[in-house]
């Protein structure tokens, strides 16, 4: 599933994802608008969503998702602490570092 995700966002490149953490039964993510005008955010996860299932034989995606909106650079680092350390909250790690379903695929360059 990791792999097809990865190779999902390089086709879906609407939007860029930066840091992401994989979890068993969900996913984070933070993602920036690869255009101007954007594509919408809805739009962007319905497509990707589309690739990684009919990759995968199936639909097994909930119908929504839940975003949140971080508008200054300061948010984003107390955000990805919370993000990355999932999986030990999750009992699947004991360090954050150790979980391999994680990365970086894009840097996220802030303007405030």
């Amino acid at each position: 599933m990791h792999e097809r995700l990865l190779q999902a966002w390089q086709v879906a490149d609407a939007w860029l994802v930066g840091r992401y953490v994989i979890m068993p039964d969900h996913l984070h993510l933070f993602c920036s608008p690869n255009s101007y005008p954007p594509t919408t955010l809805s739009g962007w996860i319905s497509y990707w969503k589309r690739l990684v299932a009919f990759e995968h034989g199936g639909s097994f995606w909930q119908k929504n998702f839940w975003d949140t909106q971080l508008r200054r650079h300061e948010g984003y680092a107390s955000k990805w602490d919370y993000v990355r350390n999932n999986p030990v909250r999750g009992g699947l790690t004991p360090q954050a570092d150790n979980w391999a379903y994680q990365g970086e695929l894009n840097l996220l360059r802030w303007q405030d």
